[in-house]
């Protein structure tokens, strides 16, 4: 078992760490404040620090799980080759997290908040709908659950980047995925050191196995092999329809574009979807001064199980 270096200090990001022994790799969370609890699950190729500003701004009423993907992140890269699906594999070790912190750790067993971005979106809403009793709200922040629309598919440079080839030159044996989001996923430029954290649990290319995976499992064509995840996941939703949704979108994102967040509406009329004309991909850093207060406030305004039981 391999496992990334311990962190130094990253700006912005003063948590503990925290640990939990999966069979195949140690992973990474954080488990920050009370209240009912609030999971956020990242996406590709970020890691638990693209929550800290949201972190921060719940934790004082709200129990803040934030696990670093296997092989992502601070958490171990497992040894054995990954699997041909990585969502799959992930939506299992988020099961297994979540029910650890439940037996072992005080975690209420329903009221869960469910927020996630980019390839953390089918992970995290498939758990949402296996465990739809568990999950009182959902937030999201661009990201797809279904297959994309023909006028908001990935533009040619990314499926470009999917071909496995690519996909191991750009995002394995090099860096150049990881940087290049970091200043291409913002319309405002991350400051320095911001970026260095960003990046930093990708700086080697042992570490970086998961992120060409990533992007060669996402689901543009019956041919990849996500696309028998979101048709299963989308089969799924109708579980959460009566779930309240929030979803706000960086209309700058030059992957997952505006009518995406359109097909949202579309798909859960009842959700409430916030677009920010200038923020990009990192909809958190650009907009975050807007999006974390709302946030908060549709937390506030839609009640949980586990406040109701605190209560």
């Amino acid at each position: 078992m391999r496992t990334a270096t311990d962190r130094p200090h990253w700006p912005e990001y003063p948590f503990t760490s925290r640990w939990f022994e999966h069979a195949e790799a140690r992973q990474h969370y954080l488990d920050e404040g009370s209240g009912p609890p609030v999971l956020m699950v990242h996406g590709n190729p970020a890691w638990s620090y693209v929550w800290r500003h949201l972190v921060t701004g719940l934790s004082d009423a709200y129990r803040c799980v934030v696990p670093d993907l296997l092989g992502m992140g601070l958490s171990g890269r497992p040894s054995t080759p990954l699997p041909r699906l990585l969502a799959g594999y992930q939506i299992a070790a988020l099961d297994d997290l979540v029910r650890h912190l439940v037996d072992e750790h005080r975690a209420p067993d329903r009221g869960w908040t469910v927020v996630a971005h980019d390839w953390g979106g089918p992970i995290a809403l498939a758990w949402a709908c296996l465990n739809a009793e568990k999950v009182d709200r959902v937030v999201v922040l661009n990201t797809a659950v279904f297959r994309f629309p023909e006028q908001g598919l990935p533009p040619w440079w990314f499926r470009l980047l999917r071909l496995r080839a690519v996909s191991a030159l750009a995002a394995h044996h090099t860096p150049a995925w990881a940087y290049g989001a970091a200043r291409l996923g913002v319309t405002g430029p991350m400051p320095a050191e911001v970026r260095r954290a960003f990046t930093a649990p990708y700086r080697h290319r042992r570490d970086r196995a998961a992120l060409a995976r990533f992007i060669q499992d996402v689901p543009v064509t019956r041919a990849d092999p996500g696309w028998s995840l979101l048709a299963v996941v989308e089969r799924m939703l109708p579980a959460l329809e009566q779930v309240p949704i929030l979803v706000g979108w960086g209309m700058r994102d030059p992957v997952l574009r505006p009518p995406l967040a359109d097909a949202w509406q579309r798909r859960f009329p009842h959700a409430r979807v916030l677009r920010y004309p200038e923020a990009g991909h990192y909809v958190l850093e650009d907009a975050r001064a807007e999006l974390v207060p709302a946030i908060r406030e549709f937390l506030a305004t839609t009640p949980s199980d586990a406040e109701t039981t605190s209560g």
